[in-house]
């Protein structure tokens, strides 16, 4: 159940680099935001949420934005309803993409992540033809003392929760399970002092695509860039696997 996983390191360096760019609170906002609008605005009884609100407090995100990110999923805010919208395409050199919205005008954003996609060089495509490439997964990202694979395995072992994998890297834990056991691991971490940083439902392809090519690469991190910054995207998930000495050399151009 465990191992070093490239998607895993990949998009936990990505979140530490969109951390740097500012970008840290926005996502923070996008969860607090879907979990209300799922699971409601009460903590106590929304798992999710507990676990939304916490990251947020860790990363020192002040409470007039929490609140705000709860009104805004529960609809005290004013305004359209909010509707989860998808879609799917390919960025350059083959690779799946899918993106996960929360809009409260589907034509304006429909509009505009497709003038995204046609300006990186991207095409969209029909419902379903992306998303069987993707399974939906339950994640938390754990840092600090409790980033230990032993006692997070013994945690979800005392609690008879199947996980899927345990991935260690540089200091970090990423948990992986299936999406039916989000809120039994919150529970767990809660009773066992475990506060992640990160939490949630993610896809997680089951099919990678490698790019060696550093032009297709910056392409296909310049599409997932502009997607995670326009203001209706949730998030987005490909199923690039960027090799080392690609990787290496997008580094060092940062």
């Amino acid at each position: 159940m465990s191992g070093h996983n490239k998607w895993s390191t990949i998009k936990h360096k990505k979140a530490a680099a969109d951390s740097k760019r500012g970008k840290i609170f926005s996502r923070l906002s996008k969860e607090l935001t879907l979990a209300t609008k799922i699971g409601g605005k009460e903590a106590d009884t929304n798992p999710r949420l507990r676990t939304a609100i916490s990251a947020a407090k860790s990363a020192n995100m002040p409470n007039d934005n929490i609140d705000r990110a709860i009104k805004k999923g529960a609809g005290e805010l004013g305004g359209q309803a909010l509707e989860e919208l998808n879609y799917e395409g390919y960025a350059p050199g083959g690779v799946a993409v899918i993106v996960d919205c929360l809009s409260d005008n589907r034509n304006r954003t429909a509009a505009d992540i497709r003038n995204i996609f046609t300006k990186a060089n991207a095409t969209l495509a029909t419902t379903g033809s992306v998303a069987w490439m993707f399974k939906r997964k339950t994640r938390f990202v754990i840092e600090g003392a409790m980033a230990d694979e032993d006692a997070l395995m013994e945690l979800c072992f005392e609690a008879d929760i199947d996980i899927d994998a345990i991935n260690i890297d540089e200091g970090v834990a990423e948990v992986i399970a299936p999406p039916e056991v989000f809120d039994k691991l919150v529970e767990v971490f809660e009773a066992g002092g475990v506060a992640p940083t990160e939490s949630g439902l993610v896809r997680v392809p089951e099919n990678e695509v490698e790019v060696n090519d550093l032009s297709t690469a910056k392409q296909i991190l310049r599409l997932v860039d502009n997607l995670e910054d326009y203001d209706d995207v949730q998030e987005v998930y490909d199923n690039s696997i960027i090799d080392d000495d690609t990787l290496a050399a997008l580094e060092s151009d940062d």
